[in-house]
């Protein structure tokens, strides 16, 4: 099998050495470049399965505007890596379209565990979509194209809000628990972290809720799990 082709983009050659080291020993090919501008280059002449992505980078295109720009062309998956850890920047790298993030400093063993479950997200998804829609009210899932809709307007989600809503979607009125969309979404090494739940669903209720702060969709069953509304058929 080819090995997956990650693509590092980070102005800090100390810490591209570390993440190379790790990556290529654990079969990995990988490239690098610190400058924005040459990143999108890239992802569009190279198309690697995945790119570690700063968010400050040398030259006048920072970690932001390269998910931005690639997500233009590309669906690969995204992962930030940030010195910072506040929710205006993370929310701010998901808008850009980032799947994922890490937080500097970070172990390798964090880094081999994002890194394969993001892989393996891509690859499941690239097996195409069994069913050709679903539908939830107003709500209109295409799973052949990605895209969601309410009414006539368009929701951009990032990968990883899709395929969280997608996850409660294909369970419509079931309270799906912490685990189970964890294990579904993420992969079975995130299967305990409910703070990195609680805020991608805070993030989708954002985008898909009249209200976010009354969600009517996406309800919360207190200690077990979330549960997507739709009105029976």
């Amino acid at each position: 099998m080819t090995p997956a082709r990650i693509l590092v983009v980070d102005d800090e050659p100390k810490l591209v050495r570390l993440v190379r080291e790790v990556l290529t020993g654990t079969g990995y090919a990988v490239m690098s470049t610190g400058r924005g501008e040459d990143a999108i280059q890239m992802a569009a002449l190279e198309q690697p399965d995945l790119i570690l992505l700063d968010i400050v980078l040398s030259g006048a295109t920072d970690g932001y505007e390269v998910a931005r720009q690639v997500r233009e062309f590309s669906d690969v998956p995204i992962i930030m890596l940030t010195a910072k850890a506040r929710e205006s920047d993370l929310l701010r790298g998901f808008d850009a379209g980032a799947d994922d993030y890490l937080t500097k400093p970070f172990s390798s063993h964090e880094l081999l565990a994002r890194v394969r479950a993001l892989l393996k997200r891509a690859r499941r998804e690239a097996a195409g979509p069994v069913r050709a829609e679903i539908i939830c009210g107003d709500l209109h899932i295409d799973l052949a194209r990605r895209r969601v809709t309410t009414g006539d307007r368009e929701i951009r989600l990032t990968p990883t809000e899709y395929d969280l809503l997608r996850a409660l979607a294909e369970h419509v009125n079931q309270v799906m628990l912490h685990e189970q969309l964890l294990t579904a979404v993420w992969g079975t090494e995130y299967r305990n972290d409910l703070d990195y739940l609680r805020s991608y669903i805070r993030y989708l209720r954002h985008k898909i809720e009249t209200d976010p702060a009354k969600p009517k969709l996406i309800v919360t069953s207190p200690g077990v799990g979330y549960m997507l509304v739709c009105p029976e058929s």
